[in-house]
Order: C-alpha cells, then structure tokens, then sequence
C-alpha cells in the first residue's frame, strides 16, 4: 500500500515520504478506507455528519464528534478528549462513511456521552506527541526487563503514549493470567507516569504490529481484516493441504486466516465428490484410493496386491462403479476404466504478436558456404581465362 507521494530514488531505492507512519493522505496506514463520497456534494438543505474518524498508533481507530463544527479534513491533526488530559490522532474518515462505519462497529450516535474533538493540535502539542513518541520503543525495551526481573510470564509487545505525555499505555500477551500489580508500582516509579495495562490476544498483536506474510504481502488483518474467525486444520484437510504447522501458521503463531478464503469453494466441489477412504471391488481384486483432483474431478486407484500402479478415474467412472458395487456387482477391472492423461508440452516462447526473432536477418550457414563456394568457382575460370589469353599471344 502506498500513497501517491510515494517515489523512488536515484538508485533504484524506495524513497518514500518521510512521514513515518503518519500519511497525510491515509494511503499507507493500517486498516485504511478509501473515502468514495469525497467528491460528492451534499443535497441542498442536508447538514454534514458530525462525528470523524480519528486513528492513533498501529490500528486503533476511536470516533470523536466534532462539537465546535470545525474544518476537518482528512490528514488532520487533532486534540481529542481522553479520560484525563487530551490525546492526539489523525482524522482518517470524515463524512458520511463515518456513519456507515459507526454501524458496522455498532457503535451509538448519542451525543451525550460520545467522546469530543478539543481543536486542531497545535505545534507546540505535535512536539510534545513526537517526544513521547521518540521515547516508546526505549521505555518497552526498559518494561520488558522489569518483567523479566519479576518473571512474570507475559510478552510486552507494544507501547502507546497519550497525547499530552501523561499516561502510557502497555499491550501485552500472555497464555495465563498475569499479576502485574508490583509490574506497575516498578513502571510508575522508574518512568513517572500513569500507566494502564491492556491484555490482547496473539492475532490482535500481529495486527498492531503488522509485518510481510509468507505470500509476500502485507497482513491481511493489519490491512483490511477486521474480523477474526476460528480457523481449524479440517479447513487444511478440505483442501488437502500437508498439515505442517511452521507453513499453515502465521506470524501469530495460530492458523493463518487465508486457510478460510476458498474454504466454501472446496466445500461445494466436495458434495457429490467420493470420499478418500472410498473402496472399490473388481475381479480383478479390492481397490483404494490413493489420490485426488477436486477441480479435475479425477482420482486415482491402485490395487491392494500392486500398490504402485495407479489408474486414473474420472469422479462419474467412480461413482458409477460405487453403484454398482451396492448392488453387490463387480466390475471386470480398472483397466476398462481408465483414462489416459495427456500431457501437454509447454510452450517455452510462441510468437503471439507476430513479431520475428532477433536473426532473422542472419543468413544460414547452408547459403554462406554455398555463396563462398561460387565465388571460388568464378576466380578460378578467371584465372583459366586469363591464362589461356596468354598463351595465345604468346603463340
């Protein structure tokens, strides 16, 4: 994901904005929404939604209403309401989306207890933001050795400062419950704040954290999955997929999320599909199944007195014996069956614009030597005419 600001450098390099995680244009942050209305006026005599879209660190989005009808835009940086102090974020969502996204997050439009947007954040609080920000990484790297001190069974993953500096909040993951009173009397006399711890889970730590997945891109839950659903290995079965855990894992450490993604389509080939323990009876001996093909709707069966050879069958040839194996009939054999795979050649280049190749200027071998013979010829009846002139007026 990147904005239009976004560049290359001299060498090749990415050069990028410069801005470090706080786009202007929301084009390179976590779970981002394209604003579609943007260029939509409103109807005559319509007011604009009053409440906006304001993310802070990683993917926490808060709605914040807009009390004092200021100008806001996306990209701006704002001074919202916090439980004590203010925060600083920047709005991502402004106008109607913003309604559409309140509804899909079930969150209420009262106005009594919605959360305010102070002002726009002035230079001297952007500064203020940047320091806390600046020291986050030293005061986690710090936390996390108290805990250790401590032993307390726990992972501190990330850190995020209150706007105004006063208050810091930790996220961190653990398989048991954790005791961390002494953990905060040891934080809040070595950093001099308040603090507040927060328990998330291992998913919502990828998500926050975001990183490249196996496949080369961005995660899918710190770019735009916002749900989790429970994955399980029948969904790695379905798809007949080795069940390896370091590949059908995440950076999580839990199921990847993509195993769900054509999990349905497997589903619906599989209805009318045999089964993979399915057994087949024939003169010729008892026959099982060895491997499938759902989209080619081909499997393929070997006997039990000669594992190695595998026929192959169509899923209507299978169901079709199966039938009558039911009727407590047998077939004659496999062979009656089979089918033959065609392997087709790959084209390694095909000329489909029409374009030559690159020689074809170049003259054969065949025509250059045949060339270089004429002209040996043609010296040598020169030479014999010339010397045959000689002769003769020597004569």
């Amino acid at each position: 994901m990147g904005c239009s600001s976004c560049s290359t450098g001299k060498d090749g390099q990415p050069k990028g904005c410069k801005n470090n995680g706080t786009c202007g244009t929301d084009g390179c942050n976590k779970l981002t929404v394209f604003d579609w209305l943007s260029n939509m006026s409103l109807p005559n005599g319509e007011r604009p939604f009053d409440f906006v879209e304001v993310r802070f660190k990683n993917s926490r989005k808060e709605f914040f209403q807009n009390t004092e009808n200021l100008s806001l835009s996306i990209g701006d940086i704002v001074a919202t309401q916090a439980q004590s102090g203010h925060d600083i974020g920047m709005v991502t969502l402004t106008g109607e989306l913003v309604r559409v996204q309140m509804k899909r997050k079930k969150e209420s439009f009262t106005v009594e207890d919605a959360p305010k947007v102070y002002r726009k954040a002035s230079q001297k609080d952007i500064d203020i933001w940047q320091k806390c920000r600046d020291r986050e990484e030293e005061i986690k790297k710090r936390a996390r050795e108290i805990a250790i001190i401590l032993k307390l069974q726990m992972k501190i993953s990330d850190v995020e400062f209150q706007g105004d500096g006063s208050k810091a909040t930790f996220y961190y993951t653990a398989d048991e419950r954790v005791d961390f009173r002494q953990l905060i009397k040891d934080m809040a006399k070595a950093f001099g704040i308040r603090i507040e711890m927060r328990q998330i889970g291992y998913r919502q730590e990828a998500q926050r954290l975001g990183g490249i997945g196996s496949c080369g891109r961005e995660l899918c839950c710190s770019t735009w999955l916002t749900d989790f659903r429970s994955v399980s290995t029948s969904a790695a079965r379905y798809q007949q997929l080795s069940l390896n855990p370091q590949k059908l894992a995440g950076q999580c450490g839990k199921l990847k999320c993509c195993l769900n993604y054509e999990l349905d389509v497997y589903l619906d080939a599989l209805k009318d599909f045999p089964s993979q323990d399915t057994k087949l009876f024939t003169d010729k001996g008892l026959a099982f199944c060895q491997k499938t093909d759902i989209f080619k709707e081909m499997l393929w069966f070997s006997y039990k007195e000669d594992p190695g050879n595998w026929h192959v069958l169509s899923k209507d040839q299978v169901n079709e014996i199966l039938e009558k194996n039911k009727k407590k009939e047998k077939v004659a054999s496999l062979e009656m069956y089979a089918m033959e795979i065609v392997v087709e050649e790959k084209v390694v280049f095909e000329n489909v614009v029409g374009q030559d190749s690159l020689t074809r200027f170049d003259k054969p071998k065949g025509s250059v030597n045949r060339n270089k013979n004429k002209n040996r010829n043609r010296n040598r009846n020169k030479n014999k005419n010339k010397n045959r002139n000689k002769n003769q007026k020597n004569a």
